[in-house]
């Protein structure tokens, strides 16, 4: 890699290249021969002497060839400065590779559930196996099939990749990868598994780095001891010891070939799922390792006779269920776990039976249905109202990305974002019933719209966030202020940063999942503030207290009839809103759906009296879904995941309201009224019999804010089963006509 001092010489003398005074012509030459005087030979030092006479036979070059010759040479040097550039940032930001070569004793780490039931148990056994302790055919197994020019290349192996380009144009679809076993190695470390141009960009710096801070053994070791061989081993040696029960210090080489085999699919190629496609496996890994002349045709031939013994699996110290908890775990454990302790026993909040379930609900929602909405992965959290987290499942299959969808993705939610604008109206001194106008708008040269095209004139605040009005809210973020929504989403937790602008209302700002089900929590207890958590106990196994998570002295963040008043219009979304399929049969519930622009993201967060959770649908890349709305698949999981979290509960209201017709709360005259199950509030009915008529969307858009997908026929359904009620107006507010009129 050229040197600072090379890099500086290199483009100095492309600039004398451009700009010597023998370029410049016509009558120009004369001034150039009095600013640049003659430089005699003398003054050159030795080391610029080919340089300068080199630059002296290139410029009387015509102009174009000398750009020719200097632009490429200018783009060197540029792409050289970013990547140094792009080093150096690694080096600051990047946790240093080699405390993760861990090759003395952990402490075990014991994690439990709520109830005591075990979790994970991590550290025991010493899993990770230093390189030389790993035999030869071993690893000549792994960089045959997976990377052959590992030994040959820095990182990024461009006959790699473009074999596998062409391999793939013939193919017409995408048949081989090119990445490299450090390119691997960077995405299990420090990114996601997403497809974005950028974080393959990112990959390929990390994966230059990589090479940079360790050598080659260096990397291999890391690489075998991290990636994942089926069945719940991650490691070759927790591989070795699931599949052959023994040390990898001991394989023979079809077993070698065989665990190297299972890196391209682990599911598909592993014994516990096909021994013959297993075996078929190892045989090509020997193959290829016959290929790159790692072993004779004799050593195959004899290999191929080997008599391969499986062991049947053990019990799993881990519950493949509670893989991402126990990361999100042990990612806030180094401080606390320290000194070589022989055991230590972690106390979360999780809910294991709830955690086995809401896997397996994410996982068949989307076997059921991902294909048809063209959704690959999903998320999901259930916190109880004080923010103890009761179950993550931070993807579709840990196996595939242990990637924290959770934690770590951040999403725009759309119009899940709309409650907190909402809020901001309702402190601002609107209520519920307070009328605006559901109408074309123009900000700058934004106008945002209602995704079905139509407009209903006047609208209560209560119905319109129901409905999902995309006006509605970009009219409400204008009057009370975009500041004023910012500081009520921060109070509530959203942390994440929030865009300055009116857009921000149709949830334009990327925020995570884990941030969304917090906010929303604060509704579901009464308007105290939450801060999630999963850690409430670590001690040692002789009893000594390490951590212990206080008691948290309630602290009210938003004023209790305005919680009311939330949880009432946020019930309506799901009585006769967007959010219907996630209603329960037993419980109240209040929530949002949101949708992002071209179905990118689908979300819904919601809440009862004793829980909050929140669940996002849709791709890694941001690549657009087939029609998937807020109120479809994420609303329907949140049903069933939330039905098993309920069972054996007592119904009970929202927090600062009472049933429909049920008896007001001492004390609280004025509490909002939430319906039960699928009964509409009488209001509904009245008013969505007196909808404007309706007016065309103005169709001028900017690709830069989303809109949210409104179910538009739903009040339609929802009148069709009532009888016609009798006229129940809610008041004009003499506020809104102060401004000049409706909104």
């Amino acid at each position: 890699m050229f040197g600072f001092r090379t890099l500086a010489r290199l483009l100095r003398s492309t600039l004398r290249l451009l700009f010597r005074r023998q370029s410049l012509p016509g009558p120009f030459s004369a001034l150039a021969g009095k600013v640049y005087p003659s430089t005699k030979v003398s003054s050159v030092a030795p080391s610029d002497l080919k340089t300068t006479r080199t630059s002296g036979r290139l410029s009387r070059l015509p102009v174009k060839y000398r750009f020719a010759i200097a632009v490429p040479i200018l783009a060197c040097g540029v792409a050289v400065a970013s990547l140094a550039g792009m080093m150096v940032f690694y080096t600051v930001a990047v946790p240093d590779p080699q405390i993760l070569r861990h090759k003395e004793r952990a402490p075990v780490v014991r994690i439990l559930a709520r109830d005591g039931t075990m979790l994970a148990e991590r550290g025991e056994g010493n899993d990770y196996m230093p390189i030389e302790l790993l035999p030869r055919h071993l690893q000549a197994a792994v960089v045959a099939i997976e990377d052959r020019r590992f030994f040959e290349h820095y990182g990024l192996d461009p006959v790699g990749l473009f074999r596998a380009f062409f391999r793939n144009l013939r193919a017409g679809r995408f048949a081989q990868g090119g990445s490299t076993l450090t390119q691997q190695l960077a995405k299990n470390l420090f990114l996601s598994s997403d497809r974005k141009l950028s974080r393959k960009i990112e990959e390929l710096g990390l994966a230059l780095w990589l090479e940079m801070r360790l050598n080659k053994s260096e990397i291999l070791e890391l690489y075998l001891n991290r990636v994942y061989f089926g069945g719940g081993a991650y490691g070759v040696e927790a591989a070795s010891q699931r599949y052959f029960g023994k040390s990898a210090r001991d394989l023979t080489l079809l077993e070698a070939a065989l665990i190297a085999g299972l890196l391209k699919a682990p599911s598909k190629y592993s014994p516990a799922s096909s021994r013959e496609l297993a075996l078929e496996r190892g045989r090509v890994v020997l193959a290829k390792m016959v290929e790159a002349g790692l072993i004779t045709r004799a050593d195959q031939l004899a290999a191929s006779h080997e008599r391969i013994v499986f062991v049947k699996p053990k019990i799993t110290k881990v519950r493949t269920s509670a893989d991402y908890i126990v990361d999100f775990v042990l990612e806030q454990m180094p401080p606390l776990v320290s000194g070589g302790h022989a055991e230590v026993i972690v106390e979360t909040t999780l809910d294991a039976e709830l955690q086995r379930q809401a896997t397996e609900i994410v996982a068949n929602g989307l076997q059921r249905q991902g294909e048809s909405l063209q959704a690959s992965q999903a998320a999901l959290v259930v916190l109880d109202n004080d923010g103890g987290i009761r179950a993550m499942v931070g993807g579709r299959n840990y196996a595939d990305s242990q990637f924290n969808r959770v934690v770590k993705a951040k999403r725009q939610p759309g119009s899940a974002f709309k409650p907190f604008v909402y809020l901001a109206a309702l402190e601002s001194g609107m209520s519920p019933d307070y009328f605006v106008m559901d109408m074309p708008l123009t900000i700058g040269n934004w106008s945002p719209r209602n995704d079905n095209g139509q407009y209903v004139g006047e609208i209560t605040l209560r119905r319109a966030l129901a409905q999902s009005v995309n006006t509605v809210a970009v009219r409400l973020i204008e009057h009370v202020g975009v500041q004023n929504a910012m500081e009520v989403a921060r109070r509530l937790g959203i942390d994440s940063d929030l865009r300055d602008d009116p857009s921000l209302a149709l949830g334009t700002s990327e925020v995570s999942l884990l941030e969304m089900s917090g906010a929303y929590a604060v509704f579901g207890n009464g308007g105290m503030a939450v801060d999630p958590y999963i850690v409430r106990r670590v001690h040692l196994s002789s009893g000594v207290e390490i951590f212990k998570r206080e008691t948290q002295s309630a602290h009210r963040v938003v004023d209790a009839l305005k919680v009311g008043a939330m949880n009432d219009m946020l019930n309506g979304a799901i009585v006769s809103g967007t959010g219907r399929r996630a209603a329960l049969a037993d419980f109240p519930v209040a929530g949002k759906t949101g949708t992002t622009q071209d179905f990118r993201d689908a979300w819904f967060v919601g809440y009862t009296s004793y829980f909050t959770a929140g669940i996002w649908i849709g791709n890694d890349n941001s690549a657009p879904m087939k029609k998937s709305v807020g109120g479809g698949l994420p609303a329907e999981m949140w049903r069933q995941v939330m039905q098993v979290a309920h069972r054996g509960k007592a119904p009970q209201t929202l927090p600062e309201t009472r049933p429909e017709n049920g008896p007001e709360v001492a004390g609280q005259n004025l509490s909002p009224r939430v319906a039960q199950k699928s009964e509409v509030l009488p209001w509904f009915a009245s008013r969505s019999t007196q909808t404007a008529a309706s007016h065309s969307a103005d169709r001028k858009t900017d690709a830069r804010y989303p809109r949210e997908a409104i179910d538009a026929d739903f009040i339609a359904d929802v009148l069709a089963e009532l009888p016609d009620p009798a006229p129940q107006k809610p008041e004009r507010s003499q506020g809104l006509l102060s401004l000049g009129g409706w909104w």
